[in-house]
């Protein structure tokens, strides 16, 4: 028999809140949390769902991280530094206690990673699938947020890291891709376990003008900031960032394109700070590759190395 609630909260949940003075022990019905002082909260969600977001094999202590990371991602594209999270914990009977001690033990591995902890949430019940939700708490000094609708004509379009390597992940792992071992455990590593860049996002306030994660697919989350700013954009296809492990593989281009998963930062810088850009991303030892352009034309084109422009059947992931 599957222990109950309150018993579920104090065995696997409370030492995730121990360190968190704002969580109350887990004992009260919301957390206290005090901003510090000239800044602004900024809170995301994010739910990955079994069969969806992450496959029935995937290890616990990934799910956990996925979870995590992918909300962080969202904290970074604002340019927020994270402080906690929320959890609601949507389980079926049937979820074997091993997978949630692994859960656990991933989502504490991380919270130690990143420097936060658990500051409350929820738990239910669900006839299935296993459904997760999050909310990350991030702040920010007031008025600084990096916004989808400050891109301007002239910017450079950056990205940071590779692109792709998500997609081609998960095609390693349903068997539609096959690839040699050691390039199959980073591409599968990259779709289980994204980086999200909580460092870069800070640091791009002041210097970048527009900014989102690219969790949907390039071209999806470029289309999002392209609408909110009113502009149109040029894509070199040629200047896209490949891992080693993606290069020359079948579906690479289309999957940096179209494919998701990636929780790359993509963001828009006035061309005369592309110094700035490229000493950033020395100090940070983080890749940061420039990929095109911002335009007033309001379009999305993508260029091949011939300059002619390559159509795509599709521009990313949509739930819906």
């Amino acid at each position: 028999m599957a222990e109950g609630e309150f018993a579920f909260i104090r065995r696997h949940l409370r030492p995730l809140a121990a360190h968190e003075p704002a969580a109350l022990g887990l004992e009260d019905d919301a957390a206290v949390l005090a901003p510090t002082p000239g800044h602004e909260i900024v809170l995301t969600k994010d739910a990955i769902v079994a069969g969806v977001h992450f496959l029935a094999d995937d290890p616990a202590e990934t799910v956990a991280q996925k979870l995590l990371r992918v909300n962080l991602s969202d904290l970074a594209a604002m340019g927020a530094r994270p402080i906690g999270h929320l959890l609601v914990f949507a389980r079926p009977a049937a979820l074997a206690e091993a997978w949630i001690e692994g859960f656990c033990r991933g989502l504490a591995a991380d919270q130690a990673t990143y420097g936060i902890g658990l500051l409350g949430g929820d738990t239910v019940s669900t006839p299935g699938p296993l459904t997760l939700s999050l909310t990350a708490i991030g702040d920010l000094p007031a008025g600084s947020a990096l916004r989808r609708s400050g891109a301007r004509a002239g910017d450079d379009l950056w990205v940071s890291g590779t692109l792709g390597d998500g997609a081609l992940g998960l095609r390693v792992l349903t068997g539609e891709l096959a690839v040699p071992p050691e390039a199959a455990a980073v591409l599968i590593e990259r779709y289980r376990v994204p980086a999200p860049r909580v460092a870069l996002g800070p640091a791009l306030r002041g210097l970048a003008t527009a900014a989102i994660d690219v969790s949907d697919g390039l071209l999806a989350d470029l289309g999002h900031v392209l609408e909110a700013s009113a502009v149109g954009a040029e894509v070199a296809a040629a200047a896209l960032p490949l891992s080693d492990a993606a290069i020359g593989l079948a579906g690479a281009e289309d999957a940096a394109l179209t494919g998701g998963d990636d929780y790359e930062l993509l963001f828009t810088v006035p061309a005369d700070q592309r110094n700035a850009v490229d000493e950033l991303g020395r100090e940070l030892a983080l890749r940061l590759t420039r990929i095109g352009c911002i335009t007033t034309e309001r379009a999305l084109r993508v260029r091949g190395a011939d300059g002619r422009e390559i159509t795509s059947p599709r521009r990313g992931w949509q739930h819906f």
